[in-house]
């Protein structure tokens, strides 16, 4: 991995420059430039929501469901296609779940952390990077298991707010990227 700022060549999984002690940054970083006319306001690194393993599962789960219901129905004097359409509620239960854990995300730009929430009412809350004074990452082991947890971000709000970033995947990741993007405003 090359730097940006002197141009030297690292390794791969650097998180320093060797030449200059920069922070450097993988080059699999997700960046949107936001424009306001000709002028970038924020530059956005990442945008994660929370996992999407247990919708998964609960798919599978109203797929296997689907079959034996059917199979259960169609001995039954009732049509088939009841014994379908019934079926294929089951899928509605998933379907609410995916759509809940769709109305939320979180992402970090060069400026602020963003939590946006909500379907028809939408919530966007900002949290500047200056502001943060602690980054924690915590999972049960349960989630430990399945490789996700939380991102506890305590800032220096009048409310005293904590924000949690909940069941995300690889939260160390998102956590060390945060990290290091604090580090670059602090210089």
């Amino acid at each position: 991995m090359y730097c940006k700022k002197c141009g030297c060549l690292n390794d791969n999984d650097a998180v320093y420059c060797k030449k200059c002690s920069t922070v450097l940054e993988s080059e699999d970083e997700t960046r949107v430039a936001r424009r306001a006319g000709d002028a970038v306001i924020e530059v956005e690194v990442y945008r994660v929501g929370p996992t999407l393993k247990f919708i998964k599962l609960g798919y599978i789960a109203a797929g296997l469901g689907a079959v034996l219901l059917v199979a259960l129905l169609a001995v039954t004097p009732l049509s088939t296609w009841v014994a379908v359409v019934f079926g294929l509620l089951l899928f509605l239960i998933p379907a609410y779940f995916h759509l809940r854990q769709r109305m939320i995300s979180y992402s970090l730009t060069d400026q602020c952390i963003e939590v946006d929430s909500g379907l028809v009412s939408r919530t966007t809350r900002n949290i500047p990077l200056a502001r943060i004074q602690d980054v924690t990452v915590s999972a049960s082991v349960f989630q430990r298991v399945l490789n996700f947890g939380n991102v506890v971000i305590d800032n220096a709000s009048e409310d005293g707010g904590k924000v949690i970033i909940k069941n995300i995947d690889a939260p160390r990741e998102y956590a060390d990227r945060l990290l290091s993007r604090m580090r670059q405003i602090e210089r």
